[in-house]
């Protein structure tokens, strides 16, 4: 069984530590931030407190899967003795060139880097290792425990032996893997992200109201929430930099970020993350109340 390292412990970044765990994989959960380790800790902890109330796992199993996780504060210890290294920082092309270039060197030969970004080329960030033929894209979804879908991403130079064994990997997780190739914003939110910008230019215009507009979308497409919500969901300022990618990556005006998007990730409304976006979520109510600045 694979040495796992994961790289980030933010959200994505935890609940891929918590997956592996929870399937007997030993896990070093590195991140320069103490603060957000301890947050990622408590957050594993609690996550798999529900999966135990829920009946999908037992308290044992619990308790096993949360002594596989070994919290690092420094890169070198964190990736020493790893096979497969996953990062899982922040959307910014800058930070992940830097972490691959430092991981390329500290890294075992032998090991697998891969990334759980969700827009940024394979291509480019093997290309400032030695190995890019191993380098792969691994790109999970949000909230990692109880999404099945894992995009394998190949580079220019990812190696057939590497894609296959992430792909063995990805279903040892009880996942389910989809390759694709490296082009901007992959498929996933190729697709997705130009439905988000189009809800919220159709906000921008004043064709319908938020509520409206994610009504529509659930009870008429039977998508389980609005584009709205669901931009709330992933960070407003996350759906931004993804459009930024496919505008600048296919020079195609369809893919440019609307107005409103920009104006509010500029003003701090990055959605439940900021405890504002689209719909407000300060007074920690269980229903969706839309933000004053829509009504």
């Amino acid at each position: 069984m694979y040495n796992i390292a994961v790289i980030g412990a933010g959200t994505m970044g935890n609940g891929i530590a918590h997956v592996f765990a929870q399937h007997g994989f030993s896990v070093q959960l590195t991140d320069l931030n103490e603060k957000q380790l301890e947050n990622a800790m408590s957050a594993i902890s609690k996550n798999m407190d529900r999966q135990v109330q829920k009946g999908l796992l037992s308290a044992e199993e619990r308790g096993n899967a949360l002594l596989r996780i070994q919290p690092v504060l420094k890169l070198k210890e964190g990736v020493q003795g790893a096979d497969i290294i996953i990062e899982a920082a922040t959307e910014n092309e800058s930070v992940k060139l830097q972490i691959f270039r430092e991981l390329d060197e500290l890294a075992a030969p032998a090991a697998i880097l891969a990334s759980n970004t969700s827009s940024i080329s394979i291509t480019k960030i093997a290309s400032v290792t030695k190995r890019p033929g191993q380098v792969i894209g691994m790109h999970f979804m949000n909230p990692v425990p109880l999404m099945k879908l894992v995009e394998v991403i190949n580079g220019f130079a990812t190696t057939p032996e590497v894609t296959d064994k992430i792909i063995a990997l990805t279903r040892q997780l009880g996942k389910t893997p989809c390759i694709v190739n490296d082009y901007p914003g992959f498929i996933a939110n190729r697709i997705l992200m130009p439905m988000i910008n189009e809800a919220i230019i159709s906000l921008q215009e004043g064709v319908a109201s938020v509520e409206s507009i994610d009504t529509i979308m659930k009870l008429g497409m039977a998508h389980p929430m609005g584009p709205l919500q669901l931009a709330d969901f992933i960070g407003l300022d996350v759906c931004l930099a993804i459009l930024k990618v496919l505008y600048e990556g296919f020079g195609n005006p369809k893919y440019a970020p609307a107005v409103l998007l920009v104006n509010m990730v500029a003003s701090g409304n990055l959605g439940i993350k900021s405890g504002e976006g689209f719909y407000n979520y300060k007074n920690g109510s269980k229903e969706l109340v839309v933000s004053s600045k829509f009504r």
